[in-house]
């Protein structure tokens, strides 16, 4: 953990500002404008985007003349979770803590109601989408507001000359630059002959079947492209379903055109994939083309962003978001409250968007058109389908739509990539589903 304060730049954005001001006066205005605050943020891996945050954050405590600290947490041996573990079971901690995905429903007991403050930001900002909204609220409480730093999707980043080569697929007139998608032909069927086409021409696509995230998201899209659920919203366990039997199928085809070794793959080795010229797709937010653009530069300039194929029960894209959430043991409630609404205004999330060269996604509906992905590049346009401009997929979470703490083991056990492993791997179909059915039992009871 490493606490930083970096000196503010000056913008100018004073009608944003003015907004500001009107959204957050319930909350900062008064008696309670002052005193200390204590953050907890991600540490963001793009170069410069902590500084960004820390401005923003230091322009807002200067007019409401609050003291701040600033955390910035390192996800890496997660360390973010450990840190969350910790100030929930000492009750003592920062007032504003960054959490990812499963954390706030794993929390909500200490949590303080963000109700005042996210209703009127999507009365101002749009409606959430449903993988925020099945994450960030219990019943009717919400656990936080979504945080622009952190959050991503997860779909496909494929290399243009490669798949036009290898597959016959021009990426860029399935999903031009600045219209909407034209990939009613980008199906399941469609990924599986250019898997086995992209193979055959020595470069796979750089898939993983491991057991950290970006495996299981991207099973998890998968298996909801066939409506395939393991438990289902109403906690009733539905392995042994038609869906989860297709999703098992598609990858058994699927796993003999990735490279080998795929079952012990973390989040790395896609990315390593894809910058070493190895891989023609992989599924990833932009993290692995922002490498590319510094240490294989002919790379970047190939690679598009773009929707994933559609299924038979629609087109689903893996969305983490994180979450900017408050203890309910805060000393300081008001105040960061009011913080949490100036991150969240457009022209603070504008800036934390280009900040992290595309890589941060707000969650609102009327923030996914900005001009960071319009404009970065090589080539230019290769992130204007990243924030799904068109709705064109559903943003899911693997496990969903499981009660969260269940979801949440389902999720972080690698339930569906270990099923696609034990059926590849030649073990009957009943007795892959008898198997995870047994797992989701135990989850169930505990």
């Amino acid at each position: 953990m490493s606490r930083k304060r970096l000196t503010r730049r000056q913008f100018v954005a004073a009608t944003a500002m003015s907004s500001a001001a009107l959204i957050t006066a319930p909350y900062v205005r008064g008696a309670h404008a002052a005193g200390k605050l204590a953050i907890g943020f991600w540490d963001h891996w793009v170069p410069g985007a902590n500084k960004t945050s820390t401005e923003l954050v230091n322009e807002w405590a200067a007019k409401e003349k609050v003291e701040i600290s600033i955390d910035y947490i390192s996800s890496q041996g997660n360390g973010i979770q450990l840190k969350i573990a910790a100030e929930g079971q000492a009750k003592s901690g920062h007032d504003i803590l960054a959490m990812p995905t499963w954390w706030p429903h794993a929390q909500s007991d200490l949590l303080e109601p963000m109700n005042d403050v996210m209703e009127p930001l999507i009365k101002q900002n749009g409606e959430v989408n449903g993988t925020v909204q099945y994450l960030g609220k219990s019943g009717d409480k919400w656990l936080g507001v979504p945080a622009t730093i952190g959050s991503q999707i997860k779909g496909p980043c494929s290399r243009i000359d490669l798949l036009k080569k290898h597959a016959g697929i021009d990426v860029q007139e399935m999903y031009p630059a600045g219209s909407p998608p034209k990939a009613d032909n980008w199906t399941t069927d469609t990924f599986l002959k250019a898997a086995e086409a992209c193979k055959k021409g020595g470069n796979p696509f750089g898939i993983g079947l491991g057991e950290t995230t970006d495996s299981v998201d991207t099973a998890g899209a998968f298996f909801q492209a066939f409506g395939g659920q393991l438990v289902d919203g109403k906690g009733n366990i539905t392995v042994k379903s038609d869906g989860v039997r297709q999703a098992l199928e598609f990858y058994k085809k699927l796993i003999p055109f990735l490279p080998a070794g795929v079952a012990s793959w973390d989040d790395s080795h896609n990315n390593k994939a894809l910058v070493s010229g190895e891989a023609s797709l992989i599924m990833n937010p932009p993290s692995a083309w922002a490498v590319a653009k510094r240490d294989a530069p002919q790379v970047a300039e190939q690679c598009w962003t773009h929707g994933f194929p559609v299924g038979p029960k629609g087109r689903f894209a893996p969305f983490l978001p994180y979450f900017w959430s408050v203890w309910n043991f805060s000393k300081n409630k008001p105040a960061a409250k009011s913080l949490l609404v100036y991150l969240s205004q457009p022209a603070a999330v504008e800036r934390l968007v280009a900040a992290s060269g595309g890589y941060d996604l707000p969650a609102f509906e009327k923030l996914t058109t900005l001009k960071t992905w319009a404009e970065e590049g090589p080539p230019k346009g290769t992130l204007f389908h990243y924030p799904n401009p068109f709705k064109h997929q559903t943003l899911s979470i693997a496990a969903s739509p499981a009660p969260p703490k269940v979801a949440q083991q389902i999720y972080t056990q690698a339930i569906l990539t270990k099923m696609c492993l034990r059926f590849h791997q030649g073990e009957a179909m009943e007795k892959t589903l008898a198997w995870a059915e047994g797992e989701c039992e135990g989850y169930m009871r505990s």
